[in-house]
């Protein structure tokens, strides 16, 4: 089982003992930007816009435990099934397999 992984910039709120306790105490590790690189956090920040609008705001979730079951799919289609222009057309995993074969 893989540990999650909570990205964050370096926001005062996330240096703070009780925050940090409480990810230690869910199991989470903390992952923060470089201090002054919001470069850093582009990368997801592009992926929470994606899932947002092709996911989250088309959907209605009654628990949180569909929530979580859809966000699981997606996550896979977004991995392995959707196809982006700047990976010459493959999904992510197919473009870093045909990478590291060739």
């Amino acid at each position: 089982r893989q540990t999650p992984l909570l990205h964050s910039d370096q926001g005062w709120q996330y240096h703070m003992p009780a925050y940090r306790r409480q990810l230690a105490e869910h199991g989470l590790t903390q992952s923060m930007s470089r201090k002054g690189n919001c470069l850093d956090n582009a990368c997801m920040e592009s992926f929470f816009g994606i899932l947002k609008s092709e996911f989250f705001y088309l959907n209605k979730f009654d628990s949180v435990e569909l929530l979580d079951a859809g966000l699981r799919k997606y996550i896979h289609y977004y991995n392995h099934e959707r196809i982006k222009t700047k990976l010459k057309g493959l999904s992510p995993v197919q473009y870093r397999t045909q990478c590291s074969v060739g």
